[in-house]
């Protein structure tokens, strides 16, 4: 079954019908105790995503913390960028301005 198929399922009831109409129940069943469990991984996954930007997050912020009690700036702690150089004019430039 191809990605495709699985969101016109998805989306569909009537579509999510026909197709559950090809399975026999035990089937049926299984693909309800299969997708279960994908649920099941996708919200941990999510929670865990959620709790990884919480946590760094507050790490940015005790960081920002210690550099304003040490009166410092996050400009100080970035170097000045480089300017950036100019390049090359294109070969055929003069030409252009020939014509």
């Amino acid at each position: 079954m191809s990605n495709q198929t699985l969101e016109r399922i998805a989306r569909n009831k009537n579509v999510a019908r026909a197709a559950a109409r090809q399975l026999s129940m035990e089937q049926l069943h299984k693909l309800a105790e299969v997708i279960g469990e994908v649920i099941e991984q996708k919200n941990d996954e999510e929670k865990r995503r959620q709790e990884e930007e919480a946590q760094k997050a507050r790490k940015l912020a005790e960081i920002r913390e210690q550099i304003n009690e040490a009166g410092l700036s996050i400009d100080d702690l970035v170097p000045d960028q480089p300017k950036r150089k100019r390049g090359r004019p294109p070969k055929n430039a003069k030409d252009a301005d020939k014509s």
